[in-house]
C-alpha cells in the first residue's frame, strides 16, 4: 500500500481497513477493542457523517441543550468520564 500511493487519506483508509480504528475515545491503536459497540468507521461512514451534521444542527438551534434534557445529561455524563479528553480532539 505505502509503495502504491503517496496519498495519506489513502494510506490511512488502509491502515483503517487492515488494523480496525481501535478504541475512538482511548489511547488503544489497533480495534482489538474499540469503544464503538454498533459503529465501524469505515463501513457506516455515512450514517457518521450524516449524525454530525444533525448534531450540529441542534446545538445550533438548542446551544445549552435545554430542549434535550436526556442529551445534555448523557454529554455531561461523557465529559466526566476519563475518556473525556479525547472528545476535544476533533
Amino acid at each position: 500500500a505505502v509503495a502504491s500511493t503517496l496519498d495519506g487519506f489513502e494510506l490511512s483508509r488502509v491502515d483503517l481497513e487492515q488494523r480496525r480504528e481501535g478504541d475512538v475515545l482511548g489511547v488503544a491503536q489497533s480495534g482489538r477493542r474499540s469503544s464503538l459497540k454498533l459503529l465501524q468507521l469505515l463501513r457506516d461512514e455515512e450514517v457518521i457523517h450524516s449524525a454530525r451534521l444533525d448534531a450540529e444542527g441542534v446545538l445550533e438551534g438548542d446551544p445549552e441543550l435545554a430542549g434535550h434534557p436526556m442529551l445534555r445529561m448523557e454529554i455531561d455524563r461523557l465529559l466526566a468520564d476519563e475518556r473525556a479528553e479525547y472528545l476535544e480532539k476533533t
